[in-house]
């Protein structure tokens, strides 16, 4: 969404039929197993099945016997997590729901739509959320308590990448390092006012009740996400939005009105409140952005040639460039170098760049530096830019010299994965499982369930 604090972006995937009223197809329910003083039901199971099926996934052997240990793992730590008194964070949960439910409706079109799907109101819809998320959060916790916080040494990683077949060594991918350097054309004066005059045409044409706002947001909208639901952005909390535009959201009163032309770094918005719930708003909103003339954008690529002149006569370092005339503050703050949003690294594979940079750089060597590019920039205005290689590592085999921190986190996976399957042969022990004679016929991943 266009308006949304970047720092607090978050990529997830989510099945959007994860309760899906098709898995609801009739069928006579049973209990299958039980663990501790908890069923699994058949239809627990296939209610699995469905999700897996939805999202590609498949197992190998039969997924009568898969799906039930599964959820009797999760029973396990849940039981256990329940004796420990561990708790999940309410705000935490809350806040997990609404971005699913927010991500729910960006792909069915909007709030009606996820409820004549779903065959329930939002208020159901969150509250069968909310079970499902805290239930995840706990078990997380859970796991992270039996890992513990041990540390890893040197020598343990030494001693685990010694004992790897060669076959079995990883393949390090081509990692990269890039400072950015952006220059943004100058907006005139007449495109910012053109913009404000149009949106403030579309204020007095929705407050006169002559059009539907979200109308407008369909056919006029640059958020083109929230566009599709009628300008529809879903709860979020003020800090999950631009402080000038979670000012005004939050003073909104009356849903029949529009509010005033509002600037933020992402242009220029009018809002209508569509609905208030505790600490969060949900609001529909139209962003238009003023246009840079070719004039305009001929002057900022001269500007950025003059930039890439000075550098190559050796009067400046890339860095002491990016300080006095990059127009991102994010990057700049950090001499230009780019951070990764998923690893929170500044390394970079070639496909977890932005696709503009990757492009640019993609055949450089290490020091080496673009000629100038346009991009688009993290909040959707073109920019031109130059980027340099700060470092480049080509794709490998893992060695322990180069490759420390990849081998180190190879084997604190393998070792949290063997204190799990200790204490859940252990946990096996001390609880009450009981399975049904037609679901005992398994080979199962833990074989401790039948006693």
């Amino acid at each position: 969404m266009m308006i949304m604090n970047n720092r607090l972006i978050q990529f997830f995937l989510f099945s959007i039929l994860f309760l899906a009223p098709a898995w609801g197809a009739s069928v006579i329910d049973e209990v299958a197993w039980v663990v501790g003083d908890e069923a699994i039901l058949l239809s627990d199971v296939e209610e699995y099945r469905q999700r897996m099926r939805y999202e590609g996934s498949s197992v190998d052997g039969d997924p009568y016997c898969y799906i039930p240990e599964q959820l009797a793992l999760q029973k396990l730590y849940l039981d256990q997590a329940k004796i420990d008194s561990i708790t999940a964070d309410d705000k935490t949960v809350s806040n997990q729901v609404e971005m699913r439910i927010n991500y729910l409706i960006s792909q069915v079109g909007s709030r009606e739509k996820l409820e004549e799907y779903f065959n329930q109101d939002i208020a159901s819809l969150r509250e069968d959320l909310t079970e499902m998320v805290y239930n995840q959060q706990i078990i997380q916790q859970m796991q992270r308590k039996i890992i513990g916080d041990a540390k890893v040494t040197p020598a343990e990683v030494k001693s685990f990448f010694s004992t790897l077949p060669e076959d079995s060594i990883p393949d390090i991918p081509t990692m990269v390092e890039v400072q950015l350097l952006t220059v943004a054309p100058s907006i005139s004066k007449s495109s910012i006012e053109e913009v404000k005059a149009k949106l403030r045409s579309f204020k007095e044409r929705v407050d006169a009740k002559e059009t539907e706002f979200s109308t407008l947001a369909i056919l006029y909208s640059e958020d083109k996400e929230s566009a599709k639901r009628g300008g529809e952005l879903g709860f979020m909390g003020r800090g999950q939005l631009v402080p000038e535009f979670a000012d005004v959201a939050f003073s909104l009163r009356d849903a029949s009105r529009v509010s005033k032309v509002v600037e933020t770094e992402f242009g220029f918005h009018i809002i209508q409140l569509i609905e208030k719930g505790g600490d969060k708003v949900n609001v529909r909103h139209i962003l238009m952005k003023p246009k840079a003339s070719l004039a305009e954008k001929n002057n900022a690529m001269v500007r950025l040639d003059s930039i890439v002149a000075v550098l190559d006569s050796s009067v400046m370092t890339f860095e002491d460039a990016v300080a006095l005339y990059s127009v991102d503050k994010g990057s700049r703050n950090s001499l230009g170098l780019l951070m990764n949003p998923k690893t929170g690294s500044s390394k970079f594979q070639m496909s977890e760049l932005p696709q503009d940079i990757a492009k640019a750089v993609y055949r450089l060597n290490q020091g080496e530096v673009t000629k100038p590019f346009m991009m688009v920039d993290s909040k959707g205005n073109e920019v031109f830019a130059i980027a340099k290689v700060k470092s480049l590592v080509k794709a490998h085999k893992a060695n322990v010299e180069d490759d420390f921190m990849a081998i180190k986190a190879a084997y604190q996976e393998q070792r949290n994965s063997e204190l799990l399957k200790e204490w859940v042969q252990e946990k096996q022990k001390s609880i009450y499982v009981k399975i049904d004679p037609k679901w005992r016929n398994c080979d199962f991943q833990y074989p401790g369930w039948i006693k």
